[in-house]
């Protein structure tokens, strides 16, 4: 059912709003009033040009393509199902659609490829924007004294704020990201890769990187002794801590799970002192248990924003075999640092490591050389 908004026009909530209150009190109790009810229609103004007031047909048909691809490219960005009388669109809608539809028009990229793209912008988007809205809300409660409830009512009001910021900071940051990635992905001679006569599938895969993990130790037990509040700040302090550390030392985390990282990095180098540099800041930190570090210097196979191959696997596993505070490589990368008298290798006996059979690990220790410098201040 629409509501009208101060302008006595209507005011569609739609299928996710609606489902929202029909199912979760808490958001139903939260904007029931009517002065909230016109600051969600206010700012769904501010944020997409118009309330809505088209069909999935309309939109379709506005954007000048069929309802089964608006369908298709609808379901790679996240959005609900719909039925064909649910308002939910804008004329901005039908011109994405529409640009959506001339990138496989100008013959540079398949539908497909089209598809996946527009995949990978609703999934980090939807991470983006729900950590952005998170980090506002915990902003105001902790230090404007808002209970939880009167934040998120008061970021109907802040988000028109800042908006022309956090537009401009995320086109800024594409750009230099995209800029990133194409030097890293595209431009960059690779470095040799001492490959086995065992594995030469590897030789199959594109690309040489360093892939490396950090793992926290005993997370598990002690999460069952943390309040969920203390919880979520060990893990974000953990996540910027690597974040930082990676990105000061020119490698790229390539996800984040709770515990652990993963990071990748254009040379075996960078993705020893980076190692090295994870495992003394998180033993030194205070509020952070020790924490485990493994890297392998090998071929990967880039996929949706990750990686894949027998080099991620080994990393994986020898992540599980290192010591508390320690950092483990394999055999090969061991070879390739090998003459650096920034890292000391310390061979370890054979280990029986699953789906790769007897490996043999070296431990690494720094040598001769400046650590990467790191400001937390």
């Amino acid at each position: 059912m629409p509501q009208d908004d101060p302008e006595g026009k209507p005011v569609y909530t739609g299928p996710q709003t609606s489902a929202l209150n029909l199912h979760n009190p808490a958001q139903s109790n939260l904007y029931k009033s009517d002065d909230a009810r016109a600051a969600v229609g206010a700012l769904e103004r501010t944020l997409l040009g118009e309330n809505r007031w088209m069909t999935r047909r309309e939109a379709a048909h506005s954007g000048d393509i069929s309802l089964l691809s608006a369908r298709k490219i609808w379901r790679a960005l996240g959005m609900p199902n719909l039925k064909d009388e649910d308002i939910y669109f804008t004329g901005a809608d039908s011109e994405a659609l529409g640009n959506v539809s001339a990138m496989v028009r100008s013959g540079h990229v398949t539908e497909d490829a089209v598809l996946s793209i527009v995949r990978s912008v609703g999934q980090m988007m939807d991470r983006m924007v729900a950590w952005q809205v998170e980090a506002i809300v915990e902003d105001m409660v902790a230090h404007q004294g808002m209970t939880d409830a009167e934040a998120r009512r008061e970021l109907l009001n802040v988000l028109p704020e800042l908006l022309n910021e956090l537009e401009d900071l995320i086109r800024y940051g594409y750009r230099r990201q995209l800029n990133a990635a194409v030097i890293r992905l595209a431009l960059k001679a690779e470095k040799p890769v001492h490959d086995d006569e065992d594995a030469l599938d590897y030789k199959s895969l594109p690309l040489v990187r360093g892939i490396g993990f950090a793992d926290l130790v005993s997370f598990t037990s002690l999460s069952r002794q943390m309040s969920e509040k203390t919880l979520a700040s060990l893990v974000q302090h953990f996540e910027q801590k690597c974040a930082e550390v990676v990105a000061v030392g020119g490698g790229r985390i390539i996800k984040t799970v709770g515990d652990e990282i993963l990071f990748m990095t254009e040379s075996p180098e960078a993705a020893a002192r980076i190692s090295l540099t994870l495992s003394h800041i998180i033993r030194e930190d205070p509020n952070l248990p020790e924490a485990r570090v493994a890297f392998v210097w090998g071929r990967i196979l880039p996929r949706l924003g990750d990686v894949y191959g027998p080099t991620v696997n080994l990393a994986s596993r020898l992540v599980a075999l290192a010591e508390p505070g320690s950092v483990l490589t394999d055999s090969s990368t061991a070879r390739v640092l090998d003459g650096d008298e920034r890292f000391v290798l310390q061979p370890l006996g054979p280990r029986n490591v699953r789906g790769f059979g007897e490996v043999q690990p070296a431990a690494l220790a720094p040598g001769v050389g400046t650590e990467l410098e790191i400001d937390f201040e």
